[in-house]
Parts: structure tokens; sequence; C-alpha cells
């Protein structure tokens, strides 16, 4: 499987990175069972230029975790890139695997959690210790002025990187948080199986999302965000 390269190469953790022991412990059997997948951190996807920041939580088993792209091989990608390619946020055609050729135009994904965690669920301790991995690719971004947190985890690591308050920035579907130099976040529940079979998020409730983060950058055109 040939692997796509990250963005922003300079901001991304080592290949082996050792920073959380349970979460290396998981990758080493991986790289036991699953020799050919990806079975590492997890790099950016997008343009390096991108106006619109998307944050994830983190790597799925069998989605990045598998082929080295975000959101690339599992459900949660199917809902997040056919939104991207309907407002113009990509090129090609997803295939659900690195090498199809899919391009993002104006956007660039970004983990908040870079490794898989077990059950899905990173620690307090996990997501703190990979949070410079977020803070290093959004300050190489100086064009992402609109950001998209997917779900609460994200959320919080976004609010973080972006200089903002917890106790000011509520998570909520649709809520907008302005933050101090002027960056906005909007946040979304996020694309999980789980949440759309339940309905906690419908296909029209996560497109609400990136209409509204292309509102903003409209209105924005022409005198830019201070």
């Amino acid at each position: 499987m040939e692997f796509a390269p990250s963005p922003l190469p300079a901001t991304e953790p080592p290949h082996d990175c050792p920073r959380c022991p349970r979460l290396v412990a998981f990758r080493e059997e991986l790289r036991g069972e699953f020799p050919g997948w990806w079975n590492a951190p997890v790099p950016a996807f997008g343009e390096p230029n991108a106006w619109l920041g998307i944050v994830g939580l983190a790597p799925g088993k069998h989605g990045a975790n598998r082929t080295g792209r975000p959101f690339t091989g599992d459900y949660a990608g199917d809902l997040l890139f056919a939104t991207l390619a309907k407002f113009g946020l990509s090129e090609g055609v997803y295939a659900a695997k690195p090498d199809d050729g899919l391009k993002l135009t104006g956007a660039i994904l970004i983990n908040a959690v870079r490794c898989l965690p077990p059950a899905n669920k990173p620690t307090p301790e996990e997501i703190r210790t990979c949070r410079p991995f977020l803070e290093a690719p959004v300050a190489a971004l100086p064009q992402a002025r609109i950001f998209i947190a997917l779900g609460q985890i994200a959320h919080q690591s976004a609010v973080k990187t972006l200089g903002g308050r917890l106790p000011k920035c509520t998570f909520g579907h649709l809520a907008e948080h302005r933050m101090p130099d002027g960056r906005i976040l909007i946040d979304s529940y996020h694309c999980s199986r789980y949440n759309t079979n339940t309905r906690r998020l419908t296909p029209e409730m996560f497109e609400a999302v990136f209409a509204r983060a292309i509102e903003l950058r409209d209105q924005t055109s022409s005198t830019s965000l201070p």
C-alpha cells in the first residue's frame, strides 16, 4: 500500500513516537498482527495553505491506523469526504485508500491524538501529551482562520491549541467560538457510525457545519479576521 505524505512534514511526530507507553504497546501489538498496515502516528492530510482546519479525534483501527491517512477506510470517512466533495473542498474521487488520488482544496485534516488508542478512547494524559502535534501544524497554517472540531475531545484540544478557554467555550453542535486572535472554531458531533446510526448526527446536520464555515469565510474575504 502506498501511503500519503504529510503536507506539513516538519510538524509531524516521529514514526516510532515513544511518548505514550500504552499507545506504543498497542502499536507494537498491531505491527505484529498486521505488518502491512500503517501502524504509526497518522500525519495530517490536506493543503498547507488551507483556510479551513478540521480537527478529528484519533485514528480508527481499520481506518487511518491501517491506511495512514486521516478518516480513510472507515465509516466516518465516507460521510466526511462526501461532505467535503459536496462543498468543493476536495478534488478527485474518495476510494477509501491513501493512493486514490484524492486531494483536499482549501482544507486540512489533523487528529487531536495521532496514534490509535485502545477501544478508540485516549486517556486525558495521552490527549495532553499529543497536543504539541496539534499545536505545531496549526501554527504552520497562517491562512487557516476557521476551524471545525469533530467531537468533544477534538473541541477541547482545539480550544486549548487556539488559545481559548474551555469554561467560555461549551461544546455543542454548530456552536461557534471566537478565539482571542479572531480565529473561529465551529463544533460538530463526530461523524462516527454510532452518531449517524442513532441520528444524533444526520448528513444534513453535518453539512450545516461546513455551510457555516464557508459562510464565515465569505463574510471575512474582503476584510481579514483580526
